[in-house]
């Protein structure tokens, strides 16, 4: 579905992405890995259009991607969740469904994702301040998928979580990406997530696509820049 070809971004003389090209294959899950600095964010920012590229293409279904199209079918969890304080854990699910249809609507929505990613009824009208990590990267997760987006990015999911919550949001990540059939993108350097989720696995190294293909290929890989990465306890 989206294809980049020979991406390259600098910033000031210092090159972050060396040409890297890389299929996200129509609904499956791509994982991207690498260690911190290795130009990942960067990488999903220049999907998103929020950093431009220096030289390369992006392309979706074979035409240059229009941002403005893309940015209205797709969800996103941030790393930290991103919900906005002021507002009700529902009007943050809510908050692009309410550009669309009436509040009473909206909210049934709101509740019925929250629902999905486990997150009772009652949660609905407390702020984010009132909630633990877990469920705030929850309530994220139902945000993301509150308007039943054909593409998810998910930036770091399990970042701050402890071991069992983090399982909890993979498990999720991982049904969710089989019911809707979306197209995904992850970026992490969390093999329990890698290992959860992905479909296709590709390494980001310095800025380059060293090495990409299945979780069973990754397993059998002989290639020592996966390995090294694989077993550095990253």
């Amino acid at each position: 579905m989206i294809t980049l070809t020979n991406i390259h971004k600098s910033f000031d003389g210092t090159a972050v992405l060396r040409g890297v090209t890389l299929t996200l294959p129509e609904g499956k899950s791509t994982v991207v890995i690498g260690t911190s600095g290795s130009g990942k964010s960067v990488l999903m920012k220049s999907i998103l259009g929020l950093v431009t590229p220096d030289g390369g293409t992006i392309t979706q279904n074979g035409t240059p991607l229009n941002h403005a199209a893309f940015l209205n079918d797709f969800g996103m969890l941030f790393q930290g969740a991103a919900l906005f304080d002021s507002l009700p854990i529902w009007q943050n699910v809510a908050f692009r469904l309410l550009r669309q249809m009436p509040k009473p609507q909206a909210r049934a929505i709101a509740v019925e994702k929250l629902a999905r990613v486990g997150l009772d009824a009652d949660v609905a009208d407390r702020l984010p301040a009132m909630l633990s990590g877990g469920m705030q990267k929850r309530a994220g997760l139902a945000r993301a998928i509150a308007t039943d987006p054909r593409i998810l990015f998910f930036d770091e999911p399990t970042t701050g979580l402890d071991p069992i919550m983090a399982r909890a949001i993979n498990d999720l990540i991982r049904d969710i990406v089989l019911e809707t059939g979306a197209t995904t993108l992850t970026i992490t350097h969390d093999m329990t997530t890698l290992h959860t989720i992905a479909d296709h696995v590709a390494l980001l190294d310095a800025g380059e696509i060293r090495w990409q293909g299945t979780p069973a290929e990754m397993r059998q890989s002989k290639d020592g820049k996966l390995n090294a990465f694989l077993f550095s306890g990253s």
